[in-house]
């Protein structure tokens, strides 16, 4: 198993494919963050920044910025789906930044924006554990190869990080087996 300051392997094609699946998650809770906040376009914006990156564009400081933006819009949220949802949105284009580092807290950067599109959607649909079974199950079935190729160069999800932390946790195992 490799430790933490270990490098691994990490190429263009496989960090626009994560961030590209990263961008799919996400924008499956968009319209929850929308119906409640349809004048802030912020985690719209990642979304779609993580998209022009994932589609060939450069990934540059307007993208960073609009993670962050996100990441704001998150911390401003009045509801916890909403929240969950902008949250999403920034690990989307954050997905970007992903480093070439052994380290299982790299295992958030990749599957962040599915497990924060998942409790959106569980708190948004009353905690029905249904709904979040259902969303998990579609984040395994369209992570592209590049996803389980690079958890695989990666220690197991860490501990912690409560709901989110255990749909990560749950995600890297499925995708890994």
């Amino acid at each position: 198993m490799p430790t933490k300051s270990d490098k691994i392997e990490l190429s263009e094609h496989e960090l626009r494919e994560i961030t590209g699946y990263a961008a799919d998650c996400a924008r499956r809770a968009l319209s929850i963050f929308e119906e409640s906040f349809p004048a802030d376009t912020r985690p719209r914006e990642a979304i779609d920044a993580a998209d022009a990156f994932a589609g060939g564009g450069r990934r540059t400081g307007a993208l960073r910025q609009r993670a962050w933006a996100a990441f704001k819009a998150a911390q401003e949220a009045a509801s916890p789906a909403a929240e969950d949802a902008a949250r999403a949105a920034c690990h989307a284009a954050a997905a970007a930044y992903l480093h070439p580092l052994a380290d299982a807290h790299q295992v958030k950067h990749i599957l962040g924006a599915a497990a924060h599109a998942a409790r959106a959607e569980e708190l948004a649909s009353g905690e029905d554990r249904g709904v979040t079974a259902g969303t998990l199950e579609w984040a395994r079935r369209h992570a592209p190869a590049a996803v389980t190729e690079v958890l695989g160069r990666l220690p197991a999800a860490p501990p912690g990080g409560g709901r989110v932390g255990e749909f990560i946790r749950d995600l890297d195992t499925a995708l890994r087996a």
